[in-house]
Order: structure tokens, then sequence, then C-alpha cells
């Protein structure tokens, strides 16, 4: 574990209260997974809890064992069992009980599957869309090894958000990723998405990795280059001794500084950035609600979930 102090702006109170308890009871009842609670995120108690009662949560599909190992990450490697078919019928069925306003659905890597699990994925989607039409649903979907097809399961299942992460610069993808994935593979998966789908495209970069600011820069304009809408920063920070150290926990005035260069000089749609911002964040998702449910502009769109965020 890193032997940095970690600053103040990094202390979060724990998630609790009655909405949080009903949520988990509903998932522990299915034997579902979120990657809230196996991430441990920060912002758990906020997302379940909502605007005014619904929330969000991210579901993770295909197991708790991952085929790969990335550096940065918690989730186990190896080890996988065979799926679950009944898995998108029941995230479906919790979805609609709990009453989400929001889901994310994200999962492992399977790269032992012969589909890599992507038809799986399109089939929660579906299950989700049938059983709760006004629910607004973003995947975070791995990369499927760059194959298109398999991508376009995920297209043609009609999410609302489709994002992918590219988790880092492109200097540092080896060694915060696993070596199966990569920069190139990453922006192939979401030019794609955005050329073929109409839904919103979304990613993440983690800070704190050793990254300089000019590799920062080109990453953002590598995305707008290939159209993406909406991007996140967060701070990265070490799960365990065995993962990659911090190199530097960043200040919230430089978080601030790379929001506004997103949407300000490079033109993203939206930008959510700051030190416990994660890739699935209420506020980016109370973006996305404000323009696909609500019908406001980019500028009020934006303001909604800045708000929320404060």
């Amino acid at each position: 574990m890193s032997t940095r102090r970690k600053p103040e702006w990094l202390k979060m109170q724990a998630p609790s209260g009655n909405r949080f308890t009903e949520v988990k009871s509903a998932l522990r009842d299915r034997d579902l997974h979120t990657v809230c609670e196996e991430a441990n995120c920060p912002n758990m108690g906020e997302c379940w809890s909502g605007r005014d009662g619904p929330g969000t949560a991210t579901f993770m599909l295909m197991g708790e064992r991952c085929s790969r190992g990335c550096n940065f990450c918690d989730v186990q490697t190896g080890g996988m069992d065979p799926l679950d078919p009944d898995e998108p019928a029941d995230v479906a069925a919790a979805v609609e009980e709990i009453g989400l306003d929001y889901v994310v659905l994200t999962s492992v890597d399977r790269d032992d599957l012969p589909d890599q699990g992507a038809g799986h994925f399109a089939e929660t989607i579906r299950e989700i869309t049938r059983a709760a039409p006004e629910t607004l649903v973003e995947v975070l979907i791995p990369d499927f090894q760059g194959e298109p097809d398999l991508v376009r399961k995920i297209i043609d299942a009609e999410p609302d958000v489709i994002a992918h992460n590219v988790e880092t610069v492109e200097r540092l993808q080896w060694p915060v990723r696993d070596r199966r994935a990569g920069y190139e593979q990453s922006l192939s998966v979401l030019d794609q998405v955005r050329r073929e789908s109409d839904a919103y495209t979304k990613t993440s970069i983690m800070l704190g990795l050793g990254e300089y600011d000019h590799e920062v820069y080109q990453t953002l304009v590598d995305l707008r280059e290939i159209g993406v809408d909406i991007v996140t920063f967060g701070q990265y920070l070490q799960p365990s001794r065995s993962h990659l150290d911090v190199f530097a926990y960043v200040h919230p005035d430089v978080f601030d500084t790379w929001r506004r260069v997103a949407e300000e000089e490079l033109g993203f749609s939206y930008c959510a950035s700051g030190p416990m911002v994660r890739s699935s964040y209420r506020a980016g998702e109370l973006f996305v609600e404000a323009l696909a449910r609500e019908e406001e502009n980019l500028d009020e769109a934006r303001r909604i979930a800045r708000a929320a965020s404060q």
C-alpha cells in the first residue's frame, strides 16, 4: 500500500441509510454483484439514493473473476465460472424492483468465452429494456479484443450510453492495464460505437499514475477526434500492496482545470472531473438524464449535473 498520506479531500463518509439498505437487500436476494460494492466505491451511498429516491447502481456481469490482470484493479484473476443463464433476467428483475431510474452494466473480461460474453451482455440490456422501459441503460464494456462483430452485439441491443475506458495515457497502458488491452484497441472500440450507434459515447481516465500534462491533453485530443461525448477524470487509489503505487495525489484544482479544457477548449459534451469521480458516477448520469429524459439543452444539462455533485 502506498505510504503517501491521503489528503483531506479524499476522505469520505461510509454509505448508510434506509435506501442504501433496501438496495443492498434486493441485490443479495438475487445473488447479484455490483461494482459499487466490489470496488468499495466512495460514491455508493450518493448514487444508490439518487436525487429524490431511485438512483443508480452499477451491476457487474459474468462473475467476480476476470480473465485479465490489470495492475490497478482489485478484481481477482483466473478461475472463471460458467455464465449464469438466469443473470440477465435477474438483473432486470432487480432493476424493476428497486425502481432505478438509471442503471450501469459492466463486466469482468471473459476472454475464455467464444464471444467473450458479448451475447450475455446484450441479452441483459434487452431484458432490462423489457422489464423497465423507462430506465436509462449505460454499459461499460470490455474491449472484446477489438473484434467489431462483438462490439456490434452491444450496439444492436441499443443501450442509451456505451462506455469503454482508456484508463490512462498511451505511454502508461502497460503496466497499468493487462497486456491484452491497448490504447489503439480501446480507441477503435469507441470509434466504432460512435460511427454505428446513436448512443452517447463515454470514457474514463485515472490521474495520479505518473502521467504528464501533455499526455493527458493528447489523450483528450485523440478522444475528441473520434467523437467521444463524455469523459470522466478520477484519482487512482491503490487497492492493495500488490497493485501499482500512487504516483501523486492530484489536487482538486487540477481536476477542475481538466474539466474546463475538456468542455470549453475541446468540445466534449460533458466532463465529470474530481478526485472521487469514478467512471460510473452519478453526476455524469444526471447529465445524460437531463439530455435524454428531460430534453434540456447542453448548458442546462451541465448545470443540473454539476449542481448534483456539489
